[in-house]
């Protein structure tokens, strides 16, 4: 089975919404200035973002788009932001482009990736 790329991806996240679309790439370019040695694959149904270690995801619903950290459960979450409770993972669910900044997304990312680094 073909891996899909990434823009075949996001010709399909187009597919839910202009509102959808434009967050997924928000947190590309966020994610892409904050950790300039990021690279992303598709997997999941997702874009998922590493560097070394994977560290993180983008994940577009109908009605939200999902910032998804394996490692998730290793951050301190000071500002309560993050959402999930399993061992491992947790998220953030973006409903609007204020909400990147207003969930602090740029300040979860470098934490999200020295987590994965720390349980590599």
């Amino acid at each position: 089975m073909a891996t899909k790329s990434v823009k075949e991806l996001l010709d399909d996240v187009r597919l839910l919404g202009d509102e959808q679309f434009s967050l997924v790439e928000s947190v590309r370019k966020l994610v892409r200035e904050t950790i300039p040695s990021v690279t992303e694959e598709v997997k999941y149904g997702g874009i998922l973002f590493a560097s070394g270690v994977q560290f993180c995801g983008v994940f577009a619903y109908k009605q939200h788009v999902s910032v998804e950290f394996g490692s998730g459960a290793r951050i301190k979450d000071t500002a309560g932001h993050l959402e999930g409770g399993g061992k491992g993972r947790r998220h953030l669910k973006l409903r609007s482009a204020d909400d990147i900044r207003a969930k602090a997304l740029a300040h979860y990312l470098p934490l999200a990736l020295e987590a994965a680094r720390s349980g590599a």
